[in-house]
């Protein structure tokens, strides 16, 4: 029964001495040599175990923590945790107006009940030397200095380096602009031209072989050659034959003074209306010889040493000529505030040059 108790002394013992252990209590100063009037920070932190009931010493401001050094605030500093325990502390701001050497005693702090004492600290408060072997010498107020810097003579520059720094903005706004918009380039094209005879005499000879297959249509024949025919004079001699009858064309042939196998091209008409509306039926030697007279009167009436090429310019859309003018303006403006920015620029490294120097 002895051993038992003795056993059981022994292990509330340790316990007791482990619980102790774990509670610390620690101070530092920010500052021990303090000017008279200015403050300093000391710290109080205390750690224990998590849980354990804090409490702390009753401190105000507008208190002393010592006769000659006043508090000014007490705040809560960190709280965290170490190795399992937790670490609080509080944060006491101190300032004195008498020099002196002061000693900070321990600060007390109960944690479960059982008080635990930091380390003591000092703080040494300081006055500023004075001229005791001359009370009386005043010295007059200083002159006015002149500000090495006036907003004054800076803001122009300041906000021209604004402006300056917007146009360059603007600038790299516009180029974008420009990369994205593909330039338009119309291209000149060089086309053979076919030239009217040689437009009629193709169908001719279409016609030829057309009719060498089916010799018995005459009503498609004679269509086919008079539409070439009348093709063949719109693009010769500038006059829509096209909406013409056989007799106005041979008329307005006439007129323009354009007698070359006149005869011959009004029988070939006549022949072909009476083909067309009367169902007349001709000749395979007459079919031939309409045929020849025709190709004849082409030949006759072909314009000599006329360009065999032409220049084809293309036509811009509406949306192609607004693309266009657009870029031609972004250009400009490009142009513009780049030059405006170069003199901005010269400006400004020249002003505040002269205002350094």
């Amino acid at each position: 029964m002895y051993f038992r108790y003795l056993l059981l002394s022994m292990c509330c013992l340790l316990l007791g001495v482990k619980s102790s252990a774990q509670v610390s209590v620690e101070a530092k100063i920010d500052s021990i040599s303090i000017l008279v009037g200015e403050q300093t920070n000391m710290e109080v932190a205390v750690t224990a175990r998590k849980g354990a009931k804090i409490v702390w010493p009753n401190i105000k401001p507008s208190h002393y923590l010592v006769p000659g050094v006043e508090i000014i605030d007490v705040a809560d500093g960190d709280t965290s945790e170490v190795d399992n325990n937790v670490r609080i502390s509080k944060r006491i701001t101190l300032t004195s107006f008498d020099e002196k050497l002061y000693p900070i005693p321990g600060m007390k702090v109960k944690v479960d009940g059982k008080p635990y004492e930091a380390t003591q600290l000092a703080l040494k408060v300081m006055t500023i030397d004075v001229d005791t072997l001359h009370p009386n010498q005043f010295y007059p107020p200083k002159t006015v200095q002149n500000n090495p810097f006036l907003w004054s003579e800076w803001s122009g520059l300041f906000w021209m380096s604004v402006l300056v720094l917007a146009l360059m903005g603007g600038i790299f706004y516009l180029y974008i602009r420009l990369r994205e918009n593909k330039p338009i380039i119309a291209k000149i094209r060089i086309v053979k031209k076919v030239l009217p005879h040689q437009r009629a005499l193709s169908a001719m000879e279409k016609i030829k072989a057309e009719h060498l297959e089916r010799s018995d249509d005459q009503k498609t024949y004679y269509t086919q050659l008079t539409d070439a025919l009348r093709q063949y004079i719109n693009e010769r001699f500038g006059f829509n034959a096209m909406e013409m009858t056989s007799s106005e064309i041979i008329e307005r042939l006439q007129q323009n003074g354009d007698n070359k196998m006149i005869g011959e091209l009004k029988e070939l008409f006549e022949t072909a209306d009476l083909v067309k509306f009367a169902k007349y039926s001709t000749l395979i030697n007459e079919n031939d010889l309409n045929l020849v007279n025709a190709i004849n009167f082409i030949d006759q009436t072909k314009l000599e040493n006329v360009p065999t090429e032409e220049r084809v310019v293309p036509q811009l859309s509406q949306e192609d000529k607004r693309t266009k003018n657009t870029r031609r303006a972004i250009k400009w403006l490009i142009a513009l505030s780049s030059t405006l920015v170069i003199v901005l620029l010269a400006y400004i490294i020249y002003s505040a040059i002269q205002l350094i120097s």
